[in-house]
């Protein structure tokens, strides 16, 4: 990271809003190609910059873990989920004691810092928000939730306190948007403008369930009756007009689990889930202009830096209740999807349709998996207004450039703990020149699905869970075939060795463990 060498002034240095969908697919908002209605981010974008390039970890929490420490998710002691892999470091399920959160570093700055959203990086006290740096919390400590009411088992917090939201009005995202704005407001009223703030907004919209207000969904009942086949294709051609996508870039086929729309029998149906799904990050979006106009109100909005991006691609779950099943703990199988007794997610096919024009979804690592919208926004401090950007990015660059415009140093030890050393570069020179150096190389690893990117070229495997094992390596060029289309394994042997070698070098430095070893190992004897 190249860090500032001297500290601004505190009335100087920006703000900083670090915002995130759950679950939300690379083109489902406007200024991405999506029809759904997102004015706030699009104007976001209209004045910011859009990264076309940029990647997750492919999960939830893994993506969490990493945002939040500028390391690979493995190295902050979630290299899966918040269960615990005991005898496994990289797999406790919180984040250990050789990380650094945003939130610790920034405060440490001289920053106040907030959370107002979904936390998921540790169940438990002492890894919940106001452990590990945040000054304020309203948080949603587990996974996702019924959007209008706290599921049993789940958890939420503000600050070290548990809350247990009450009233017929409460709807989840309405909430956290309104904390992050309090949160704004309530700093102005504290401090003015001679403490800048940190803020991480990390909604669940649009993680299923499928939950929504009604006059939400009847903005989009009806609209999706042409079905994902042709919303593939419309969207595809909107991200080649912008420039979201290459003309030469062929859109990858329909993922071959999704039947053709012609076939599907009950169409209204589906075009209801995908209705709800759409009203989901409608919400979302009103929400984040709401935090946007308190920026405003509060005279800080120009020099706030606001991050958008999503935690992984669309989610091919299917999720719904069964009618004399155990799982039928949370929904009514009977409930149409929308209001609180409902329990579903929109589906594979709909996925496919929010992952335009790529391959797979959350939890691989082919792009359709990885790639994610990120808008930046610095009126103060962005030169470029309503510019692209190809220049590829990864989670751990968010806390480098956090750090970088904040000119905060990051730290060699916290708590008497050695820390690790960071592994992202700052975007800040994207900011100014609309380049910068880029890594060596990036890499992933989820469940066993592992891939590397160097340059134009990523080697890329899925874990084959019948046969318990890696997949065969596939090979990319991705400045030619973005979406994965020709597989060069077999004609460019060198390259394939080269990344391998890289992987394999990686994935020790991390602490990658084999999934298989992993799931070998639960329940029996701990690995030292």
């Amino acid at each position: 990271m190249a860090a500032a060498q001297t500290r601004p002034a505190a009335s100087q240095r920006p703000n900083i809003v670090l915002i995130m969908a759950d679950d939300m697919g690379f083109s489902d908002i406007g200024c991405y190609g999506g029809e759904i209605a997102t004015p706030n981010l699009d104007r976001l974008a209209a004045t910011g910059i859009r990264f076309t390039q940029f990647y997750n970890a492919a999960r939830c929490c893994p993506t969490r873990a990493s945002l939040l420490t500028g390391l690979y998710p493995h190295q902050a002691g979630i290299g899966h989920m918040v269960e615990a892999r005991p005898g496994f470091p990289s797999y406790q399920g919180y984040l250990n004691t050789q990380c650094v959160t945003i939130g610790e570093a920034l405060r440490k700055g001289g920053y106040a810092t907030y959370i107002s959203g979904k936390w998921h990086v540790g169940e438990k006290r002492p890894h919940w928000p106001v452990d590990r740096g945040f000054d304020r919390s309203f948080s949603l400590i587990s996974g996702g939730t019924n959007y209008f009411k706290l599921d049993r088992g789940r958890q939420m917090v503000i600050d070290d306190n548990p809350y247990t939201p009450e009233g017929d009005d409460f709807y989840i995202t309405n909430a956290f948007a309104d904390n992050a704005a309090k949160f704004i407001r309530e700093h102005a009223t504290t401090h003015g403008k001679q403490k800048p703030f940190f803020l991480y907004v990390p909604f669940t919209a649009p993680h299923w369930p499928l939950h929504a207000l009604p006059e939400d969904i009847a903005k989009y009942r009806g609209k999706y009756k042409a079905g994902w086949d042709t919303l593939r294709e419309r969207r595809h051609a909107r991200m080649k007009k912008m420039g979201i996508v290459k003309d030469s870039w062929p859109m990858s086929p329909r993922d071959p689990d999704a039947p053709a729309w012609e076939s599907v029998k009950d169409k209204d149906l589906e075009d209801h889930k995908m209705a709800v799904y759409a009203a989901q990050v409608d919400r979302m979006d009103q929400g984040i202009g709401r935090i946007v106009e308190q920026l405003r109100a509060t005279g800080v909005e120009d020099n706030t830096l606001i991050f958008f991006l999503a935690d992984n691609g669309g989610c091919a779950e299917e999720i719904r209740p069964e009618k004399g099943s155990a799982r039928n703990t949370w929904g009514d199988p009977d409930a149409p999807p929308g209001p609180v007794g409902s329990f579903e997610s929109y589906g594979l096919p709909w996925a496919n349709a929010s992952n335009t024009p790529f391959r797979m979804f959350k939890h691989w690592v082919h792009e359709g998996g990885i790639a994610s919208p990120l808008i930046c926004r610095w009126p103060a401090g962005i030169r470029g207004k309503g510019t692209l950007s190809d220049a590829p990015g990864h989670l751990i660059d968010i806390m480098a450039t956090c750090l970088d415009v904040a000119g905060v140093s990051y730290p060699e030890t916290m708590n008497g703990a050695r820390v690790t050393p960071l592994e992202g570069k700052s975007l800040a020179p994207v900011f100014a020149t609309g380049k910068r150096m880029g890594h060596p190389a990036i890499y992933w690893e989820h469940e066993g699905n592992r891939a590397v990117r160097q340059g134009r070229w990523k080697l890329v495997s899925r874990f084959v869970d019948k046969e318990r094992k890696h997949g065969q390596w596939e090979l990319y060029d991705l400045e030619a075939d973005r979406t994965e289309s020709k597989n060069l394994a077999a004609s460019n042997g060198a390259k394939l060795r080269k990344l391998t070698a890289l992987y394999d070098a990686w994935a020790k430095r991390a602490g990658v463990v084999s999934w298989d070893e992993l799931n070998s190992a639960r329940g029996g004897k701990k690995r030292a």
